[in-house]
């Protein structure tokens, strides 16, 4: 299969409203035109997103990072993390975070690509959401 991996365009708005539901229409399309969101792509449908903003106005944190289910288990979420992490250094970045709920799977992708634990978020009615931190 024919992954490309890219900055997501205008074209792909429709596509990433319709699969990104847990952020709104005018925050999907400011990403964009920002350009803070990454697209996996299999000819024109979009089989996984990186979407990310800064923590502190600085440092890179990927805020959401999702393949399709039927895609996944073949590098396509390693590969835009591994992209996104170019980017940012690229752009001067010396660190990356994320963060995951303590229930999600992943975390374990995150460690195996040498993000480490280095706080936690407890808030009502939610799972444990870890902070990870990368050295890039």
């Amino acid at each position: 299969m024919d992954v490309d991996i890219a900055p997501a365009t205008d074209a792909d708005y429709a596509q990433l409203v319709s699969l990104d539901h847990h952020a709104t229409p005018e925050i999907i399309a400011q990403k964009i035109a920002q350009g803070e969101v990454l697209v996996a792509r299999c000819g024109d449908v979009v089989i996984g997103w990186l979407r990310y903003g800064y923590f502190w106005d600085t440092i890179p944190f990927m805020n959401m990072l999702v393949v399709q289910e039927p895609y996944r288990g073949q590098g396509i979420g390693t590969r835009l993390v591994t992209a996104w992490e170019q980017a940012m250094r690229a752009r001067g970045a010396t660190e990356a975070l994320t963060s995951t709920q303590a229930n999600e799977r992943g975390q374990f992708l995150y460690r195996k690509l040498g993000y480490l634990d280095c706080g936690a978020l407890l808030l009502p009615g939610e799972p444990l959401e870890i902070v990870m931190r990368k050295a890039l």
